[in-house]
């Protein structure tokens, strides 16, 4: 379903369409017998929209761009290993680019470039507050190693202090296009990517990103 009014504007994922039913159903009920709780319940309902809210985003035309896999700010640029669970896939030199996402954020998570799932792995972890560094490595999180045309990547789905459900559509073995949809975090949240420390960086820490569209960085 498309919806097409300002915060609204695009497809809502899945994900959301039984959280948005049930406000719904509830705004309605409450619009009858408490009208103030109502309309509460149909604010809450539209954010809950807008929360799980799919737009569309233009990719840029390089073949060659790596894009960000999620809307929210970057907040860390460094040096660092890939989680444990992926096991020799972390061999080697990697660049991580941290993007936190807030309430506010479309959650939708994105394929930074077109390729093949190499792995899919899950961690069960805490849920400390996804802005803080060490939310990469403590927190739950879910991590797929995809490659593209040669050069391997991963993409870490991180729950936070709020976001408890990790949603992730792809599997081993799967075909995927740059920008493709593949999962959702739900309220509040962090993505990692990790590059390979070759690449040229595009962006700098404190960067507002686009999923689909603000371009990371360049293949060597």
């Amino acid at each position: 379903m498309m919806l097409s009014w300002g915060p609204l504007k695009g497809r809502i994922h899945p994900a959301g369409w039984s959280f948005i039913t049930l406000g719904a159903g509830l705004s309605i009920l409450f619009l009858f017998v408490w009208p103030v709780v109502g309309v509460l319940a149909l604010v809450l309902t539209l954010g809950c929209a807008a929360f799980f809210r799919d737009p569309e985003r233009v990719g840029p035309k390089s073949t060659q761009a790596i894009v960000s896999p999620a809307d929210g700010v970057l907040v860390d640029i460094c040096h660092a290993k890939p989680p444990a669970e992926v096991g020799r896939y972390r061999e080697g030199n990697w660049v991580r680019l941290s993007i936190f996402l807030s309430l506010f954020d479309a959650h939708v998570t994105r394929m930074p470039q077109k390729g093949r799932v190499l792995m899919t792995t899950y961690h069960k972890g805490q849920f400390f507050n996804a802005s803080l560094d060490k939310a990469s490595q403590k927190n739950e999180r879910n991590t797929v190693v995809l490659e593209a045309e040669g050069t391997t990547m991963m993409i870490t789905q991180i729950a936070g202090l709020i976001a408890r459900r990790i949603v992730c559509d792809v599997s081993i073995g799967d075909q995927v296009m740059r920008g493709q949809a593949f999962g959702i975090i739900r309220f509040g949240s962090r993505v990692d990517v990790y590059l390979p420390d070759d690449v040229e960086i595009f962006v700098q820490k404190g960067q507002k990103m686009v999923s689909g569209e603000t371009v990371l960085a360049k293949r060597a």
